[in-house]
């Protein structure tokens, strides 16, 4: 959390993600040229470089969308999530440095402008063989390089929290537009099937993930609860929420994160005003629920964060009586000082 903006705070834990990606990137590349020159000594550089760059973006690019959907099966991935753009980021560069050297190896030797040539040279869009797949490549990163300028909280705060999600989820449509460039390409210009079944299994495996973790969600979302009084839901036992931990409850189609703190407890919005990550996954860590996306901290007694910081989040009514349970699902407004149940 920062109350100014600054290029990159790069704290320990940043220096040690960043580390890490670069280790694998350089180590990735240095084997993957190795292997190449083994197996293919007649191999250009423009052509190493190409294949290198694309193979590796591709697979950074499968790890970042298979991060999400496993941190909801298991909370232990969560630290994969703390910095995902700086690894987004990384993955556009990468595709960056394969799209260029591709446009000017095959497209940069004519009288015409080379991203002119990729969008005129080939127009048999009737033809899945002969299909412009170059096209599909270029929009993808012109997709992934939107979100890379924009990957910085400057850009999340200044066009809200909903627009800047819904730009970053458009890299579902950049991941559909490569796996039809890389297999229409393969299909033109590949007789290895290798690279088929390595990104069908890649698309497959986070197919799998993603129905998983949205099968565990639906699970809360379904949640029936059938005993009301004076306005309270029941909705669990006491025990059952763990100390500086919480549970979460879908009522009236809005999820709502139930505490327990200095045994007491406190019901807020799961929703965190950053990213829209779940609080109710997160913890208590001095004294303030904690997101466990990136770290946005709230007053559990009120939804507030601590000064200077001004984000709030709803409160709740929440009741403790013969050891069971009862949230009132109707907000109080965002900040909003609430007593809490005593246990």
């Amino acid at each position: 959390m920062s109350t100014a903006y600054a290029a990159v705070g790069w704290n320990r834990q940043k220096k040690l993600y960043d580390f890490f990606i670069a280790l694998f990137c350089i180590s990735y590349l240095v084997l993957f040229s190795a292997l190449t020159l083994l197996f293919n000594s007649e191999v250009t550089f423009e052509t190493l470089l190409i294949r290198s760059t694309s193979t590796l973006a591709l697979l950074l690019l499968h790890a970042i969308l298979s991060i999400g959907p496993l941190t909801r099966l298991n909370k232990k991935f969560l630290p994969f999530l703390y910095n995902r753009r700086h690894l987004g980021v990384t993955m556009f560069c990468l595709a960056a440095v394969h799209g260029i050297f591709s446009i000017f190896q095959f497209h940069g030797l004519g009288n015409v402008n080379p991203v002119v040539s990729v969008l005129t040279s080939n127009t048999n869009f009737g033809s899945v063989p002969a299909f412009p797949f170059q096209l599909l490549g270029l929009l993808a990163l012109i997709i992934l390089f939107l979100m890379a300028i924009t990957s910085h909280d400057f850009w999340l705060h200044n066009l809200s929290p909903m627009v800047w999600k819904s730009l970053h989820m458009m890299v579902y449509a950049a991941y559909a537009l490569v796996v039809m460039h890389v297999m229409l390409g393969v299909i033109q210009l590949e007789k290895n099937p290798v690279f088929v079944w390595i990104l069908f299994i890649g698309t497959a495996s986070l197919i799998i993930l993603h129905l998983l973790a949205a099968w565990k969600e639906r699970k809360i979302d379904g949640m029936k609860y059938t005993m009301t009084q004076n306005g309270f839901v029941y909705v669990c036992e006491a025990h059952e929420i763990e100390n500086s931990r919480a549970k979460i409850f879908c009522i009236n189609e809005e999820r709502i994160a139930v505490y327990r703190h200095e045994n007491k407890l406190y019901a807020v919005h799961n929703l965190c005003k950053h990213q829209g990550g779940p609080l109710g996954e997160g913890k208590i860590i001095d004294g303030c629920i904690t997101c466990p996306w990136h770290g946005y901290q709230y007053l559990p007694q009120n939804g507030q964060s601590p000064p200077p910081f001004k984000e709030k989040v709803s409160t709740y009514a929440v009741k403790v009586k013969d050891n069971k349970v009862w949230l009132n699902p109707n907000p109080f407004a965002e900040g909003t000082e609430q007593e809490g149940a005593t246990l």
